[in-house]
């Protein structure tokens, strides 16, 4: 008797242990896709996931790139038994073409995702059909609320999640959660009111001037912090897979070189001045044009200023003048002031970066020293060339570029990004000074209206460079620019202006009135004291 109670009792075991092994059979091979996929799915879409990427920050707490949480709607197409009244009725109510719906239903696979980022109105759609087969479910994606704002900055996900251009990109395995901890956030130390009002004021160019492209670069000078990194054209990091032109996505600002024209005079009279070879009233006869072997160089407009000092040089831009400083420093040294300028090395900036070895200039010709002592046949970054006046604004010091200011682990533990200033000085205090009352006249005595902003001292430099083409030089294109930094003899900012081709004949009726708007928005924004009672 007891023995047939243990042989039923084994029995009814037995038995449920083979229907348990059936079901699971059932479950993890007959219909393991369809269980896997809905596991992934309702994993993914209504769980918070571990590891997730961390987010970007302004300076002042504004986000650039953050994560969110958005509805979809999928279809389990094995499930769904009549496919094209099932595509008809989902059609009108998600918006999406029926034919390209019912491609989706027809395919023999238990999750297909039919529109992403459905609205309130399409939820409800939904959910009032109750068709089979058809669910809703949310993803977490990356979201750049700012949109076209910043956007060669911080770049964007691909559609695999890996950062793609800008800060997504270059800090990509630091944002990245590692399945187990989120990844870090980024706090910039670009500002956002800046950077706001310098692309509003590269739209207006390109509205008011028909810029082809224009770069504008703010940074603070004894620290590298950049304050703004404005690019134009720009593109919207949420819908980057709807540009057709893929040079948008570069940083026109450390991607691209150029050839900057007189904006460069400055740093050939640094060098000149530095070696003692010449004060800022040195004089020479300028006499419209100089002989280098077989080749003429000629000064702007043809002009001819007759005796000038080197600051006169600077006042009028004269092409002739620079050359003069050039020879009076020489070939060997202009070359080891350029490189320890940093003009054949990257910046260091933590964004990518290219930079030209300039091979053609390295020949050691006669007439490249020449042009390249005013800014021609010698090519350079935005960037390269704000860090190079760093010098001039920082004592003596470059400073190495910076976008993020902080890094922030696990919500609360922050690393600040010290700012690096070169061991090596480029240039006394004294050679900055002097250079620095040399450039303050250049905006005094020539661009007092257009650059200078009442109570302060402003120096700059315009730029009007022609641009390669063919071999030879376009008789219509130019890059034209202004580079200047206020208040002078304690510089808060360091901005540069780049316009691309604008429709007025030079730099001073693009590039400075711009630089003007923002300097003044700028002394302003951080209540800068005057240096001077103005009328």
């Amino acid at each position: 008797m007891q023995q047939w109670r243990i042989n039923l009792i084994l029995g009814f075991v037995l038995l449920f242990g083979m229907a348990l092994i059936g079901r699971l059979f059932f479950i993890q091979v007959m219909q393991g896709d369809f269980y896997k996929a809905l596991a992934q799915g309702l994993y993914s879409l209504d769980e918070e996931i571990p590891g997730q990427r961390g987010e970007i920050f302004f300076k002042n707490g504004e986000p650039l790139a953050i994560n969110m949480e958005w509805p979809l709607v999928y279809a389990s197409p094995r499930e769904i038994e009549n496919k094209e009244e099932t595509a008809q009725k989902l059609a009108q109510a998600i918006s999406v073409d029926q034919d390209s719906l019912l491609a989706k239903l027809k395919k023999d696979n238990l999750y297909e995702i039919l529109k992403k980022r459905i609205t309130d109105e399409e939820i409800s759609a939904v959910r009032e059909l109750n068709l089979k087969g058809i669910h809703l479910g949310k993803e977490t994606g990356r979201y750049y609320p700012q949109e076209t704002m910043a956007s060669q900055l911080v770049g964007f996900l691909d559609a695999n999640g890996e950062g793609q251009y800008g800060l997504e990109e270059y800090y990509d395995d630091i944002l990245k959660g590692n399945g187990e901890q989120d990844g870090d956030n980024l706090i910039l130390t670009v500002d956002y009111s800046i950077q706001f009002m310098a692309e509003k004021l590269l739209a207006e160019a390109e509205e008011n001037l028909h810029v082809e492209a224009g770069q504008i670069i703010v940074m603070e000078p004894q620290t590298g912090d950049i304050l703004a990194l404005a690019n134009f054209p720009n593109f919207n990091p949420n819908q980057y897979a709807q540009v057709s032109d893929l040079d948008v996505f570069q940083n026109s600002a450390t991607q691209k070189i150029y050839e900057p024209g007189s904006v460069f005079k400055p740093l050939t009279m640094a060098g000149a001045l530095e070696e003692g070879k010449i004060t800022p009233q040195t004089t020479y006869v300028d006499k419209g044009t100089v002989k280098i072997g077989s080749y003429t160089i000629y000064n702007y407009d043809n002009r001819v200023w007759g005796e000038q000092t080197m600051t006169n040089v600077l006042e009028r831009s004269i092409n002739t003048g620079a050359v003069f400083a050039e020879e009076q420093l020489g070939d060997n040294l202009f070359l080891k002031y350029i490189e320890k300028f940093g003009i054949f090395e990257a910046t260091g900036i933590d964004l990518r970066e290219i930079y030209s070895e300039n091979k053609e200039f390295r020949k050691g010709y006669d007439i490249n020293f020449a042009t390249a002592a005013f800014g021609q046949g010698i090519e350079m970054t935005p960037i390269q060339l704000v860090k190079a006046y760093s010098a001039v604004t920082n004592s003596g010091s470059m400073v190495k570029p910076q976008v993020v200011d902080k890094i922030v682990e696990n919500k609360d533990e922050v690393t600040e990004i010290e700012p690096e200033v070169e061991k090596e000085s480029v240039l006394s205090a004294k050679t900055a000074s002097q250079l620095t009352a040399m450039m303050v006249s250049v905006v005094q005595n020539v661009y007092t209206r257009s650059a200078q902003i009442p109570g302060y001292y402003v120096g700059g430099k315009t730029g009007t460079a022609q641009v390669p083409e063919g071999g030879t030089y376009s008789s219509e294109k130019t890059k034209q620019s202004f580079i200047g930094f206020a208040p002078a003899f304690n510089p808060k900012f360091l901005i540069l202006v780049k316009l691309d081709n604008p429709q007025t004949k030079t730099a001073e009726y693009s590039a400075v009135p711009v630089f003007h708007s923002l300097a003044k928005y700028l002394v302003d924004y951080y209540q800068i004291p005057h240096d001077y009672e103005s009328n």
